[in-house]
């Protein structure tokens, strides 16, 4: 409930005080004691990562981490995603539908949304009956008006200023969301088609299998019929030979459904599978980039979306804390009226009468009744605040441990394949002496199998390591905060977030 003053008030008694004002002094003494600041999250984190550092990488080509694969396809495929994909067109969308919102918020502080209101009345008056001195003439009468009133709030302690922050900070958590999603999504493309590559390897590395098991059934079937070897090592080598054929018909079916899950993702669902060809290539990922912890604070757009969603949460409870005070209203109008009768001077005439006027008021409204109400609404958005607070600090730990975990795993992964890579070249040598070995008829059938195995399971492995090296590396540039471009838009919130990085 709220007191109108609408003009002079009595003078009140002397040592006594009224009661409205006895309440509104209350109301400013509490609204005074409920303006407190909310509390400062806690940002604090490590100086380094405890991960092996490795090169500088700028922020410039971290806004681009896919070029720094030296591949021409993966960079095509990220940008076409960026560009025509429905996740990054759906994220547009949503951000377009966020500034829309700010403007017509923006609106509703800044501009009245009081209409300009017309009327316009015509009235026919026929007298059936009248006796002794009558004054209503008999005729039409037309009335119309025009009045534009305007009820504009003196904004004197900051009312609508914090009201802008929510409405800016509230926009910048929409623009890091969508960042985040085509930040995801890039780093979605990028593993997706080092996916399809160490498929397209592992392919290739099956049908040679399957042409040296081919070789190795047609030399055990000849020396079985010279009498060489047995019959049955003849059967072992095609039962090889049909286990390898069986893996090369496997690894074509997950390729065909890896590319074309890929052209799904890039927006291009409707396009053949030879537009995207994928090589069989597991090329090393690029070094470890090196980073500083407190940097996810500014690259990380889901940490910046949680510290916008922060400001406007303590934004929204100044507006709740400011509504204790007194509203100060000012209310102008202006009107214009013209009416039109019949005149007493004889059937027919008429008298037009045209008027303008013009109003000046103020009001002033001060919160009584409904001061326990408003605390409630500030303790609940104080809560609100406190939730934000720690959704923002869970952010920023989360960022660390995600980002520190790539950095390490990543590391681990590259270590991993220059060892394995050293095991597939000794495999495969011993592999090459094991044939010709067994061709000359120096060596049997099982030696030569053992080392085939050998060098089978030494290219898979490497293989599977190169592939998941790669896509760590992915994930260790999307956990630095890479995939863009991480400086303030125009339309940014401005207000401050209460925030500390200590």
């Amino acid at each position: 409930m709220s007191l109108v003053a609408t003009g002079a008030a009595p003078r009140p008694r002397p040592h006594r005080m009224r009661p409205s004002v006895a309440l509104a002094l209350a109301g400013l003494t509490l609204a005074a004691c409920a303006t407190t600041p909310p509390r400062q999250a806690d940002t604090r984190l490590p100086a380094a990562f405890e991960a092996p550092a490795g090169r500088t990488l700028d922020a410039v080509a971290l806004q681009t981490w896919w070029t720094s694969f030296n591949d021409p396809e993966l960079t095509a495929l990220v940008e076409t995603a960026l560009a025509r994909s429905p996740d990054a067109r759906s994220a547009a969308a949503r951000l377009d539908e966020a500034r829309a919102v700010r403007r017509g918020q923006i609106n509703q502080l800044y501009i009245p949304s009081t209409p300009l209101t017309g009327s316009a009345s015509r009235t026919h008056t026929q007298i059936l009956d009248q006796s002794g001195q009558g004054f209503t003439q008999p005729g039409d009468s037309e009335n119309y008006g025009l009045n534009f009133d305007v009820s504009w709030e003196l904004d004197l302690i900051g009312r609508r200023r914090a009201a802008r922050g929510v409405v800016n900070n509230d926009l910048a958590a929409a623009r890091f969301n969508a960042e985040g999603a085509r930040a995801s999504l890039a780093a979605n493309v990028a593993q997706s088609y080092f996916q399809a590559r160490g498929l397209a390897v592992q392919l290739r590395d099956a049908q040679e299998n399957a042409r040296i098991a081919g070789a190795l059934q047609a030399t055990a079937a000849e020396r079985a019929r010279r009498g060489l070897s047995a019959e049955s090592d003849a059967d072992r080598t095609a039962a090889d030979l049909a286990q390898s054929q069986a893996q090369v018909a496997g690894l074509e079916a997950q390729l065909q459904v890896a590319r074309r899950s890929l052209l799904i993702l890039v927006g291009r669902g409707v396009d053949p599978l030879a537009s995207l060809p994928v090589a069989a290539e597991a090329a090393n990922a690029p070094p470890v980039p090196a980073a500083v912890p407190g940097d996810l604070l500014v690259r990380r757009p889901d940490v910046r979306e949680a510290q916008a969603r922060l400001a406007s949460a303590a934004a929204n409870l100044k507006v709740n804390q400011l509504a204790l005070f007194p509203t100060f209203t000012i209310t102008p109008g202006i009107g214009l009226s013209k009416a039109i009768s019949p005149s007493f001077l004889g059937t027919g005439a008429q008298t037009s009468t045209t008027s303008a006027a013009w109003t000046l008021g103020a009001n002033v409204s001060i919160p009584v009744l409904n001061l326990p109400k408003l605390m409630n609404d500030i303790d609940a958005q104080g809560a609100r605040v406190e939730q934000a607070a720690l959704a923002y600090e869970k952010a920023v730990q989360t960022a660390y441990g995600e980002a520190e975990g790539a950095l390490t795993q990543l590391s681990a992964d590259q270590r991993q394949v220059a060892l394995l890579k050293a095991g597939e070249a000794r495999a495969q040598a011993a592999y090459a002496a094991a044939r010709k070995g067994y061709a000359a008829g120096l060596t049997d059938l099982t030696t030569a199998l053992q080392a085939e195995q050998a060098w089978r399971t030494s290219r898979s492995s490497l293989t599977s390591a190169r592939t998941q090296a790669l896509q760590r590396a992915v994930q260790t540039y999307k956990a630095l905060g890479g995939g863009w471009t991480a400086t303030p838009l125009p339309d940014q919130a401005q207000a401050a977030s209460p925030v500390s990085s200590r």
